[in-house]
């Protein structure tokens, strides 16, 4: 019976393609048909009619980039500006909150929100979802100007290869995230995009929290385990051979998988939920957001996840990590001659992981040794600047898009 089938099997690969052309076929007939409307309205003189639409578009991949748009949609609010929110998360965190001037939809998720998107009309469209232009996610004709808001502190030429490239502008967290994108725009001859040095939103909102936030009455030492997805990250290089000399101490272990690993490492942390499912000291965090996780550890261990950043600036307390496995062909870093500065940050406030069966005694060395807050402090100013103003900034760059856009 599965003999008959198996002709009719499309890979992944071949499936994003076909979809692609698809997509294009469709998308090719509509903008005729489009175009054919606008010049019949516009023959009548008195009978042009606007365009429908908003003249800002939203739109959100996944819950946990939540924080980096509340912020924003927030300010829009507050001067009254009208949005228009697209969303990919079901239940997001939108649908609770009472906006006035901002509308939102859930437009599914996948392919069947990529259809929508590419078909989408807006004057400016902001996402954090990169690869436009890459694979299914397409620049529509009916969109002015494509907007990338970064959602971590770290290199901005950290994602997979082409993902920032056809955006007209990217919103930075620091000044120091411009060169590496320009060398990409003179590598590949890709068009000069606006790089406007906003601050982060997700941080700003963050601080603001971080002081309502319950405390633990009895508090255990707790070691967060944060990785990033991917064949390089700590859970595949290592797994049980770091986790279990942990788990050995006694202390509470949080392993935070990144949210990609639910999708692209799922048979992973299937083999390792089955390996601990008896161990009462390790707590999975699959939580959206991370701050009440982060606010509770004491020390955390990562690789080169951006996440590490977020626990360095926002608490200031001992890192551990491991950068020996990076490898940097999939993503825009790869194409650059320039070190990487996250890395060269983290080797002066952070502590390599080193041998992990040794990492119980590293971490009661540190928390007695002190030090590196100051190296934290520093790499804190330089990649998260404007702190308190990055939805403003956000804004004031949009609505002067906007503008020059006329």
């Amino acid at each position: 019976m599965f003999s008959s089938l198996y002709p009719l099997y499309i890979d992944p690969g071949t499936g994003s393609m076909l979809f692609s052309l698809f997509v294009s076929l469709v998308a090719a007939g509509y903008f005729l048909f489009r175009a054919l409307i606008i010049k019949v309205k516009f023959a009548f003189p008195g009978k042009r009619a606007a365009e429908p639409g908003f003249f800002f578009v939203i739109y959100n991949e996944a819950r946990q980039y939540w924080c980096v748009f509340k912020p924003i949609l927030d300010e829009f609010e507050r001067r009254k500006i009208p949005v228009r929110y697209l969303t990919s998360v079901k239940e997001d965190p939108f649908f609770d909150c009472a906006y006035s001037h901002i509308s939102g939809e859930y437009i599914g998720a996948g392919n069947r929100a990529f259809a929508r998107l590419n078909f989408l009309e807006a004057d400016v469209c902001l996402m954090t979802t990169p690869g436009l232009e890459v694979y299914q996610l397409k620049r529509s004709k009916f969109v002015r100007h494509y907007s990338h808001i970064l959602h971590d502190t770290g290199d901005a030429t950290c994602y997979r290869l082409f993902g920032i490239d056809w955006f007209d502008s990217i919103l930075l967290s620091g000044e120091y995230q411009i060169a590496g994108i320009r060398d990409l725009e003179r590598i590949r001859s890709t068009r000069r995009k606006e790089l406007p040095v906003i601050g982060s939103t997700y941080l700003d909102m963050y601080r603001e929290v971080l002081s309502s936030l319950p405390g633990e009455d009895d508090h255990p030492f707790t070691v967060l385990v944060s990785p990033t997805w991917g064949p390089g990250s700590l859970l595949n290089v290592w797994g049980p051979a770091l986790l279990d000399p942990l788990l050995e101490t006694g202390w509470r272990i949080i392993l935070r998988p990144h949210p990609q690993s639910k999708t692209s490492e799922a048979a992973l942390l299937a083999r390792l939920e089955e390996r601990y499912k008896n161990s009462p000291g390790l707590e999975w965090d699959h939580n959206a957001e991370n701050i009440t996780t982060l606010a509770k550890s004491d020390v955390m261990v990562s690789d080169f996840s951006g996440v590490i950043f977020d626990f360095a600036f926002l608490f200031n307390r001992p890192i551990f990590y491991s950068h020996s496995s990076f490898n940097p062909e999939m993503y825009d870093a790869g194409d650059l001659d320039r070190p990487l500065w996250k890395f060269d940050a983290v080797k002066a406030f952070g502590l390599e992981i080193g041998d992990p069966a040794a990492l119980p005694r590293r971490i009661h060395q540190a928390l007695s040794g002190g030090g590196l807050g100051e190296e934290r402090e520093k790499a804190k100013n330089t990649a998260w600047q404007n702190p308190g103003g990055a939805a403003a900034g956000a804004v004031d760059f949009l609505v002067k898009v906007k503008e020059t856009l006329g």
